[in-house]
């Protein structure tokens, strides 16, 4: 008898970082600290997830909130697949030639969110540079289904840049979700080593063209602290956004997913991110959200109906 060993190795999940040197994993200080998932409601909420055969961003990311979220019903759908395109230093998401699109994805999304009973629904994707509208299609047809599953659930984008596509943020846009949101995810003089498949200003670009097709729909945008970025650098990007009439920042601290990954520089204390609040609301936005733990769809529902409260009472006239 022949026994026939299989030498094949799983493909690394980051195989572009393979080679790089390792950098030194900082050991997590006490504001960081979260419980470790496991309630009734996060476990209904995962088999709801494995039944419509989803991705989430929470799993894929590693995002630290997916305990609190998830025992709250509240899952962050990526669409597209769980390979992504682009291999960004920070990003703890699959890296590689993705798949075909599931052409059935855009109901079972929906489905989840009507199964779940979300009332703010957040639909993020992996980059497909491969595609040649990015997916915006893709989104657009999520969008669709959702409205249709689940018509009172309002419904946040967060997209990736749509780099060299031609008229595919237009076709997001058209679809008409109610909060539209990319990340510029740090400051310029880091994008080089953090977001290399990315360029600042088109970014930026991006988030005021959405204004300019629609300036009704809300945007969003957030950035990650404590990767060597200046205090003066973060205003800065403070100052883009506004040129860009944002209206809604995020800032979190970054989270080093791997020894493969970017390094950590250091962890920003919470009085800090205070400040960074403090400051962005003198800035005119009309929302912002930022700590250690801050994530793109944390408290997504409750912020945006903040959100919506803020443009209501800077749109009513004084009282004579």
């Amino acid at each position: 008898m022949v026994t026939v060993l299989d030498t094949l190795k799983a493909r690394p999940r980051h195989p572009e970082k393979a080679h790089k040197p390792d950098n030194p994993v900082l050991r997590k200080p006490d504001w960081i600290r979260v419980k470790a998932p496991g309630s009734a409601v996060y476990n209904e909420t995962k088999a709801i997830v494995r039944e419509n055969r989803l991705v989430t961003v929470c799993e894929e990311a590693g995002c630290p909130n997916i305990g609190e979220c998830w025992s709250k019903k509240h899952a962050t759908f990526m669409i597209m697949g769980d390979t992504c395109t682009r291999a960004c230093a920070f990003c703890n998401v699959k890296t590689g030639l993705p798949g075909a699109l599931d052409a059935d994805e855009p109901e079972k999304v929906a489905d989840a969110v009507a199964r779940m009973g979300l009332s703010h629904s957040v639909i993020t994707s992996v980059d497909r540079d491969d595609l040649d509208d990015g997916g915006a299609e893709h989104f657009a047809q999520v969008i669709k289904a959702i409205r249709c599953a689940s018509p009172t659930t309002t419904i946040e984008v967060l997209t990736p840049d749509f780099l060299r596509k031609d008229g595919a943020l237009e076709r997001v846009v058209e679809a008409r979700p109610d909060v539209f949101n990319h990340n510029l995810e740090t400051v310029p003089s880091l994008y080089l080593r953090i977001r290399p498949g990315a360029r600042y200003f088109h970014s930026l670009r991006l988030l005021q063209r959405v204004k300019e097709l629609d300036p009704q729909m809300f945007t969003k945008s957030g950035i990650m602290v404590g990767l060597g970025e200046t205090r003066d650098q973060v205003l800065q990007v403070m100052d883009d956004m506004r040129s860009a009439d944002i209206d809604f920042i995020t800032i979190g601290q970054y989270l080093q997913p791997s020894r493969k990954h970017a390094a950590i520089d250091r962890f920003v204390p919470p009085d800090e991110f205070k400040s960074y609040e403090t400051i962005a609301y003198s800035k005119g936005f009309l929302m912002v959200a930022s700590s250690p733990l801050t994530r793109s769809s944390h408290h997504a529902g409750d912020d945006f109906a903040r959100l919506r409260a803020a443009r209501a009472a800077k749109l009513k006239p004084a009282s004579a």
